[in-house]
Formats: C-alpha cells, structure tokens, sequence
C-alpha cells in the first residue's frame, strides 16, 4: 500500500465523485480515501499506470480535491491574509502553489491558487483538507470578498510526456498559466500543472459534463498509438514520490514548518518582508537561520519497499528519524523514501541505514527529486 492510501480514515457514508461510475465500468479497484471512494488501481496495475504517465499520458480522477472561489476587488489582499504566497502581483493568467499555515508556523494545508481575472481566483485545497480549510477561510472574511466552494465540480489530471499532443486546445499555456477553455463543447478551467512531475494539465468542469470530458480524453489518440488511459490513486502516489513532492498529512502538516520541509520557495519574498499570514515571524526565523532538520530523499539497498514510519538510524545506529513516505519506484526500479533527519545528516551521498520491520537496511541520502521534473517551459 502507498503512502497516500494510508490516509484513508473517513466518516461513512462514503461520497462518489462525478466520475464513479467510469471507474467501476473500466474495471477500477476502488478504495476509501479521504471520505470518497476512489480508484486506486485498474487492471493494467499499478506500476503499468505509472509507466504510462512517464512514457505517455494518462487520466486521473481528482475531483475529490476541494474547489473554491474566491472574488471581490479584496480577494487578493484577503487570500495574502490566510497564505504565504504573493498573490497582489500574481498576474491574471497564473497559477502559484501556496501554504495554509498556522500560528506556530506550521503547515496545514498546501494548496494552489490560480488567478483568472483581477478580481476573481480559483483555490484547489487537498480533499481531506477542504472541509477545515474552507470554514477557517470563510470565517475571516473582510470587506467585499466571497468565498464560495463549489461542490458540483469535476477535476481531472492528465500527465505526461503526450499531455499536450492529447489536449491541442491547451498546448499553448506555459508552465503554470491558467485559462478558461472550451474542450469538446465543454467550458473548462486548465491549468498547465500537475503533481507528478511530468507535463500535464488539471481540468475543471461542472460535475455533470466531467464524465463527458473523461471519455472525449479517453478517446484522444496519441503519436505513439493508442490513447490516454486511465490511472488511480496507486500511481499518482508512486508519481509523486519519486518527483520529490510532498503529500499533507504524511511529508508535510501543523508540525512541519516550510524552512524544514525545503518548501521556502512557496514563501513569497514580499511576503517574508512584510508578512501578514499566520506565523509569519516564526517562519522567517526558521528560513533565514535554517532548519536544523530537513526533508531528504533516501534510497536504501536491495529491493524492499521502505513504508511510512520506518526508523531511520545514524552511522552508530542510533534513531534520529521515521519515512515519511515509502514505496516502490518503478521509473528507477528501486525502493525510495522521504524523511526528516538533522541537518548534519542531510546531505546527499551520506551513509545512514533504516529498521525494515526489524532488518537493518543500509541507505544513502539522496538529493530530490528522485525523477527530475520535465514541465513545460516556464514564463
């Protein structure tokens, strides 16, 4: 099991996205994750699905994630309140990761936020997130801002090397643009972005035209043959690990602060300036002083999978931290993790070993991410 498949505690009844009944009619294997029901595999299997999105592309469903709007002539001043992105001089047409943080400094949620007009942005919060983030956002409401999330909407993911040969209509965004476009007849808002790595699109659509969308992309050709398939839950997690990512809630959360998980760039520089986002003092600190922990890839020897909460030990065998997350990675063919360890063990090449359900597995620091990232060009 991947490391975001452990995050499956959810109250019962379990909700569908639009896109359910796709998923049980391509043969999906479906898992609770994060209060939703979701595919986690198909029948081509796990590592199959990831090799697709490497060599060509592939469709997920994540229209679990949370969507909400935000819009009014304050919308940027009020979101700059709640996160630490510099968003007063995100020009409309862009896209920018931002932090959720809390008043320790710590990260409760990592999110985007894409600008469509001056006076109108679209947040994309992680799906076990979205409840606690929209009412903690909602409530600080000022001024002439709405907030409204927007329950009745679709989001797909299509990743990979082909992406942009399979969606003509938004070759032309650069790395983190952002644009409304029609797809097919359907009204979409795309961004040219994506949690693994590769090239790839995230997609929003109404709730009712999202299985449409799906099966028009399904249907797309590709240079090589065949046409985009579909991938789940399992691949996107072994994506992503080996694109050095963080998942909330394993690699990042309210104890994590961004200096210690290597997420400083998410910080804008005004931002560190001036502050005026939750903890903002307590993160400047730790930016310009250092973690005296830090986030690290580590690859161990052998072929075992390394799972979330396995020990890492120092030279002497001492336990100076845990796997974050763990898994197998099918693009290198080896086993990879993340941890947090002192900054004295952080570099990469350094020796250390890990407790694997009580075999002591020798492993080295590896510097991230373990796939290098092949986006678009950026602006």
């Amino acid at each position: 099991m991947t490391a975001e498949l452990l995050l499956t505690d959810a109250p019962n009844p379990l909700r569908e996205t639009p896109l359910a009944a796709l998923h049980r009619d391509s043969g999906a294997r479906m898992v609770p994750f994060a209060g939703y029901v979701m595919p986690v595999q198909y029948a081509a299997g796990i590592v199959a699905e990831h090799l697709a999105c490497r060599a060509r592309a592939v469709l997920f469903d994540v229209s679990h994630m949370g969507q909400a709007w935000v819009e009014g002539a304050g919308a940027a001043e009020f979101l700059e309140s709640c996160l630490t992105a510099d968003l007063a001089n995100l020009a409309p047409g862009r896209q920018r990761y931002a932090l959720l943080t809390n008043a320790a400094g710590g990260i409760d949620d990592d999110l985007m936020v894409g600008r469509l007009s001056p006076t109108r942005f679209l947040l994309v919060v992680n799906a076990a997130r979205k409840a606690a983030d929209f009412a903690r956002m909602a409530a600080t409401l000022r001024g002439d801002v709405t907030f409204q999330p927007d329950e009745n909407r679709g989001l797909l993911a299509l990743q990979g090397p082909m992406a942009a040969l399979a969606l003509p209509e938004a070759a032309h965004l650069r790395f983190m643009d952002v644009a409304e476009i029609q797809i097919a007849g359907t009204a979409c808002v795309v961004s040219r972005s994506g949690y693994t790595g590769e090239d790839g699109f995230e997609i929003g659509c109404t709730g009712d035209e999202a299985t449409k969308l799906a099966r028009t992309l399904l249907a797309r050709e590709l240079p090589t043959g065949g046409t985009v398939t579909l991938a789940g839950l399992g691949a996107r997690d072994t994506l992503r690990l080996e694109a050095g990512l963080c998942l909330h809630g394993a690699d990042i959360g309210p104890d994590i602060d961004p200096a210690m998980a290597g997420l400083g760039f998410a910080v804008g520089k005004r931002r560190r300036r001036e502050g005026g986002f939750p903890g903002a003092a307590i993160i400047n600190a730790a930016l310009t002083a250092g973690a005296v922990r830090r986030r690290v890839g580590i690859l161990p020897e052998g072929k075992a999978p390394v799972r979330a909460g396995a020990a890492v030990l120092d030279p002497d065998g001492r336990t100076i931290g845990a796997a974050t997350s763990g898994s197998f990675g099918p693009t290198l063919g080896a086993p990879i993790a993340m941890a947090y360890v002192p900054v004295e063990f952080s570099s990469p090449g350094t020796g250390l070993s890990l407790d694997l359900r009580g075999r002591k597995v020798p492993a080295v620091v590896s510097a991230l991410p373990f796939v290098p990232h092949r986006y678009a060009a950026q602006a």
